[in-house]
């Protein structure tokens, strides 16, 4: 069976070739693939300035530079998993339900396969439809979830769905296993006292901002694992979880965040977990500065990869220990 990978950079240089992630092979079908990078370009559930639509085209220009073996994890990826990049899934722009539709149907297509999504957003509104085409697969799931915001509003402008409710939907509709999930990053201002609530009143557990500065990183590694368990779970990774001097590029920055070293550390600390996708959502190059949220984006993308030939790596080494 055919093992996909990118070329030799040796061979072909790094500038040339279509964009796709770390030049892997643009391919659709997925037999034998073992994760699978997928855009969902659709930014107009954002109800403030968008340009999320353009995310994941820069996500792909930057991820030319990344390397296959990740020194942190001590995985070389692609000597453990096939990988591939299966472009954009459809989206019709300014209409939201539509686009959620044809996200959750190609997103259950690839969930048919053996191939775990990374899906590269498009604003926060993307990850309802993948989380529902997640659980239809694998049944409801933990989420961690790192942002901001907790996007657990009722509505906005009478309507139900926009980028800053997929995870009040998703608590509706059954899609979590609200008593493994967490969301960690949480800050800046809000509308009323009791907003800071929401989350913990709806189940998630919740490592703010504020709590996370303090307590520093390994902690709250420990926190999420202990949370998550060995069951089954989805990672969302809002790119406003970083700090804007680390990544102005999108559309509702927060002051008070995080560094890029600290946004890999994390994801470094997630290693073993047993996610079965992942999104990156909310770049929006209009307002990035030298790229430098989109190569933060590229490189936290290249981290879940990472994860997935960890988990991989790991698995087959469990399971020849008991044959």
């Amino acid at each position: 069976m055919k093992q996909y990978h990118p070329p030799d950079p040796m061979i072909y240089p790094r500038f040339e070739g279509i964009r796709t992630f770390m030049r892997l092979p643009h391919i659709t079908n997925l037999e034998g693939v073992d994760f699978v990078i997928v855009g969902t370009p659709f930014d107009t559930g954002c109800p403030y300035r968008v340009g999320a639509r353009f995310g994941p085209e820069s996500i792909r220009s930057s991820s030319m530079l990344l390397r296959p073996y990740n020194a942190e994890l001590g995985v070389a990826i692609f000597e453990i998993c096939s990988g591939v990049d299966y472009g954009d899934l459809p989206v019709t722009p300014g209409y939201l339900p539509e686009s959620h539709k044809q996200i959750e149907i190609g997103a259950a297509e690839i969930y048919q396969s053996e191939a775990t999504p990374i899906f590269l957003g498009g604003d926060h509104s993307v990850t309802l439809p993948e989380l529902r085409a997640a659980v239809a697969r694998h049944g409801p799931l933990a989420l961690v979830h790192f942002d901001s915001h907790s996007d657990l509003w009722q509505g906005y402008f009478g309507g139900k769905d926009m980028n800053g409710t997929p995870f009040r939907r998703a608590v509706e509709e059954g899609l979590l296993d609200i008593n493994r999930s967490i969301q960690v990053g949480l800050r800046g201002s809000v509308y009323e006292k009791g907003d800071v609530e929401i989350s913990r009143d709806l189940g998630f557990e919740v490592i703010t901002a504020v709590e996370l500065h303090e307590i520093g990183m390994k902690p709250a590694i420990k926190a999420i694992r202990e949370r998550v368990g060995v069951g089954k779970a989805f990672l969302t990774f809002d790119i406003d979880f970083v700090d804007p001097a680390y990544a102005p590029g999108t559309g509702t920055p927060e002051v008070g965040g995080f560094t890029s070293a600290q946004c890999l550390q994390l994801l470094v600390g997630l290693a073993g977990l047993n996610f079965v996708g992942y999104d990156l959502v909310e770049v929006s190059p209009p307002y990035d500065s030298a790229e430098i949220t989109s190569l933060l984006a590229a490189s936290l993308v290249y981290q879940f990869i990472s994860l997935e030939a960890y988990k991989r790596k790991e698995y087959s080494g469990r399971h020849l220990s008991k044959s």
